[in-house]
C-alpha cells in the first residue's frame, strides 16, 4: 500500500476509489506494517536525502499529543518545489497510526475492506510477499515478481550532515535565484557520506510507547505474529548525531556551490528571455526558410492501405528487431504504440518505467505476462536522467545482446517506413548493407485537437512540419536503427556512442532516403543537417504534444532526459507545426487494428487500458482547474505561427540561450 504514506486528503481518495470502480467494486486495501520506532529511523533517514530539513525531535514530540494523525497534518509544510519543500519529503508521517491509518481507508472503500500483514525489515521474505501478490492479482506462474533488496540503512552521522546541509540548502534556493536538480541533490548527499551506526530505534520509544495499545489490538485482530509489532529495547532518547569529523555544513556548502550555480546556469538556457528577436523576414531570406518542396514522396494523397501481414512470434534468441523504450504515465498510448509496431515488423520490446501512478505499470505486466515484451521498472535511477539509466542497464539485458536490430524510440514516436508494403523486412531491403539508419523526426502539432479521446494517434493527427526545416534544432532530430554488430558500446537517447575503433569500417549510417551520410554522424550527432536530410524511404513521425489536453499532462509529468528542464509555452512553440498534412502513415490502419483488437480481447489489459484512459481524463480536468495550467492551456491555445514565424520564435530562443 504505497499510496497509504502519500495520501491523507478523503479528495484524493475518494478520486481514486472512483478511478478504480470501473473495474471493480471489490477493491481490497494491502498495508504491510512494522514496528512504528523501526521504520520512523528508516523513512527519517530516507527523507534527509530526498530534502528534509526539521531534526526528528519535531516527530517524537508529536508523540505527547492526543491525536497523531490530525497533529501531523497539522505540521505539512507549505510546498514550495524551489526550495523541495513537499509535504512527502518535509512532512510528520501521520500514517505511523496504523489504527488512524484503517480507518481512514475504510471510510472511502468500506468496512473491512484493509488488510494488515506484518514486515520485519530484519526478516523480510520477499517470496511470500511475491506468492501472495501472484494470487491476490492473478499473475501467471511464469511471469518473474521481482525481489527488492531492503537498502541498509545509512548512518545516523550521515543522516546529520544531510539534514544540517539541508537547512542551508533550503536558504540558498529558497529566493529563487538558485535550483538544485535532484541528481544533483542526491550526489552532493553522497559526497558527505560517512560510515558509522544507524539510528537505533530503541532510542525512539516515544513512538513505540505511543502506539504500542493500538498495536496490541491490530495484531489480534488481524491475527499477526504474536510479536510482529513488538517495542525494541529502550536505549537513551535520541538525538542528533555527531556528524564526526568536525563536519561544518556551511563549509560544504561553500565547495558545493560552484556547481549548484552551474546547474542554475543550464536550467535557465531554456527560460524565455525574449531579447533580441529574429524576425521572420530574416528568416524567409535565409537558407534555413521552412518548406515542403523535399523527397518524392506525396503525403496529400490517401494512398491504397498496406496488404495486412501476420504478426511474426520469433522464437527466443531470435536475433529479431527490439524497441527499447521508457515510459512514464503513458497509459492511453501503449497499446496503440505497441500493435503498431508489432504490425510492421518489430519482434519484441524492452521497456523501463518510473513514477508511473495511471496504469502504465499494470498495461505493461499484462503485456509481458501475454509474452509480448519485458517490463523492467526503474524507480531507483540514478544519475543526470531515468532514461539514460535504463539506457544504461539495456545493454546488459540478453534479449538487446542477442537482437539483430534495435532502436530507442518513444511512445509519442511512430516508425514510419514509406517503401515496398510498409514494413521494415521491406526497409531493411531498400538498404542492404546500412548498418545505421537515421530516422528523422516529422513534428506533428495538436492540429486544433483540444480534448483527449480515445482514437488512434497515427490517425487523428495529420498537420505537421514541412520536410524542410532545418531550424529549430529539435525539428530534424533523428533516432538510430541500427543493426546488432558491437560496433558501438555504449546506447543513448537518439543514437549508439562509444565506437569501436576496430569495428569503424564496417559502420554504414545512411538517412532516410537511403544515402550514405557516414562520414557525418559516426563518431557524433542526433540532428539531420541540409547535407543529411532524407524521408523518401523512412521518417519518425514524433506526435510530442498529441492534444492541447495530453501536453499539459506531459507538462506536469516533466521528462525523461533532461528532468531538470520545464515543458512551457517555448516548448509548445516549437513542437506545435500545423503547416502541412502528412497522411502517409494511415496506409498502416487495417492492419494496426487488427492487431490493437487482438490485444484488447484480453479483459485484464483492456480493463487497465480503460483506467489509464480514465485517469488521465480525471488529471486532465484537475490541471485546467489549477491557475498555472489554466494558464498555460489558455496561452497555448491562442499562439498561432505560420511556420516563418515559428523558426524566427525558435531562433530567438537559441540566441538568447
Amino acid at each position: 500500500m504505497q499510496l497509504g504514506a502519500a495520501i491523507w486528503r478523503e479528495s484524493e481518495r475518494d478520486r481514486l476509489f472512483a478511478l478504480l470502480a470501473p473495474l471493480s467494486r471489490d477493491i481490497r486495501v494491502l498495508a504491510h506494517i512494522a514496528e512504528p520506532a523501526d521504520v520512523l529511523a528508516r523513512h527519517y533517514g530516507a527523507q534527509v536525502f530526498e530534502g528534509r530539513t526539521a531534526p526528528l525531535r519535531r516527530d517524537l514530540d508529536l508523540a505527547a499529543r492526543d491525536d497523531w494523525w490530525r497533529a501531523c497534518i497539522d505540521a505539512m509544510p507549505r510546498i514550495d518545489p524551489g526550495a523541495a519543500l513537499f509535504e512527502e519529503n518535509q512532512g510528520p508521517p501521520f500514517w505511523l497510526d496504523y489504527a488512524a491509518l484503517v480507518a481512514f481507508w475504510e471510510r472511502g472503500f468500506g468496512a473491512g475492506t484493509v488488510s494488515l500483514r506484518a514486515l520485519d525489515h530484519d526478516t523480510f521474505d520477499a517470496p511470500d510477499i511475491a506468492e501472495e501478490l501472484r494470487a491476490g492479482f492473478g499473475i501467471e506462474p511464469h511471469v518473474v515478481v521481482d525481489q527488492v533488496d531492503q537498502p541498509a540503512m545509512p548512518s545516523a552521522a550521515w543522516i546529520a550532515r544531510g539534514r544540517q546541509l539541508n537547512a542551508l540548502l533550503v536558504q540558498v534556493v529558497g529566493d529563487g535565484k538558485r535550483t538544485l536538480p535532484r541528481p544533483l541533490r542526491r550526489t552532493l548527499m553522497d559526497e558527505i557520506a560517512i560510515p558509522g551506526a544507524p539510528i537505533d530505534p530503541g532510542s525512539l520509544s516515544a513512538i513505540s510507547d505511543r502506539f504500542a495499545a493500538a498495536n496490541a489490538a491490530l495484531v489480534q485482530a488481524y491475527g499477526l505474529r504474536p510479536d510482529a509489532l513488538r517495542k525494541p529495547p529502550a536505549t537513551a532518547p535520541w538525538v542528533e548525531a555527531d556528524p564526526g569529523r568536525g563536519y561544518r555544513a556551511s563549509q560544504y556548502l561553500l565547495a558545493f556551490l560552484p556547481r549548484i550555480d552551474a546547474a542554475t546556469a543550464a536550467a535557465r538556457k531554456d527560460e524565455e528571455k525574449p531579447l533580441a528577436p529574429v524576425s521572420p523576414q530574416e528568416v524567409e531570406n535565409s537558407p534555413y526558410a521552412p518548406h515542403n518542396r523535399l523527397g518524392r514522396v506525396d503525403e496529400e494523397k490517401q494512398a491504397p492501405a498496406y496488404v495486412p501481414r501476420p504478426v511474426r512470434v520469433p522464437p527466443r534468441q531470435s536475433g529479431g528487431t527490439i524497441i527499447v523504450g521508457c515510459m512514464k504515465n503513458e497509459a492511453p498510448y501503449i497499446l496503440e504504440w505497441i500493435a503498431y509496431h508489432r504490425a510492421i515488423g518489430v519482434d519484441s520490446f524492452l521497456i523501463y518505467t518510473n513514477g508511473c501512478e495511471d496504469g502504465t505499470v499494470e498495461i505493461l505486466n499484462r503485456l509481458q505476462a501475454m509474452g509480448v515484451l519485458e517490463h523492467r521498472a526503474n524507480d531507483d535511477w540514478s544519475g543526470n536522467s531515468p532514461q539514460q539509466h535504463a539506457l544504461n542497464r539495456a545493454t546488459e539485458e540478453p534479449m538487446l545482446r542477442e537482437a539483430g536490430w534495435i532502436a530507442h524510440i518513444d511512445v509519442d514516436e511512430f516508425i514510419n517506413v514509406r517503401c515496398g508494403n510498409g514494413t521494415l523486412d521491406d526497409l531493411f531491403a531498400a538498404m542492404p548493407d546500412a548498418t545505421n539508419i537515421a530516422m528523422t523526426w516529422r513534428l506533428f502539432g495538436h492540429g486544433g485537437v483540444r480534448h483527449l479521446v480515445d482514437d488512434f494517434v497515427i490517425d487523428r493527427f495529420e498537420r505537421c512540419a514541412p520536410k524542410f526545416c532545418p531550424k529549430p534544432h529539435t525539428a530534424w532530430g533523428f533516432k538510430t536503427l541500427f543493426r546488432n554488430i558491437g560496433a558501438y558500446r555504449k546506447l543513448s537517447c537518439h543514437r549508439p556512442g562509444d565506437l569501436d575503433p576496430a569495428q569503424r569500417d564496417r559502420v554504414k549510417w545512411v538517412n532516410g532516403s537511403g544515402h550514405d551520410i557516414t562520414a557525418a554522424v559516426i563518431d557524433k550527432g542526433w540532428r539531420s543537417s541540409r547535407k543529411t536530410i532524407g524521408y523518401d524511404l523512412v521518417q519518425l513521425n514524433h506526435y510530442a504534444l498529441r492534444s492541447a489536453e495530453s501536453f499539459l499532462i506531459k507538462r506536469a509529468r516533466g521528462r525523461a532526459l533532461h528532468v531538470d528542464r520545464a515543458i512551457g509555452l517555448n516548448y509548445w512553440a516549437r513542437m506545435d507545426w500545423c503547416d502541412h498534412r502528412d497522411i502517409t502513415i494511415r496506409r498502416n490502419l487495417k492492419r494496426v487494428q487488427a492487431e490493437y483488437d487482438r490485444l484488447l480481447a484480453d479483459d485484464t489489459l483492456r480493463r487497465w487500458h480503460e483506467t489509464g484512459l480514465a485517469w488521465h481524463r480525471a488529471k486532465a480536468e484537475d490541471l485546467r482547474n489549477l491557475p498555472e495550467f489554466a494558464e498555460l492551456y489558455r496561452e497555448a491555445l491562442q499562439i498561432d505561427l505560420t511556420a516563418t514565424e515559428r523558426v524566427a520564435h525558435a531562433a530567438t530562443l537559441d540566441k538568447d540561450s
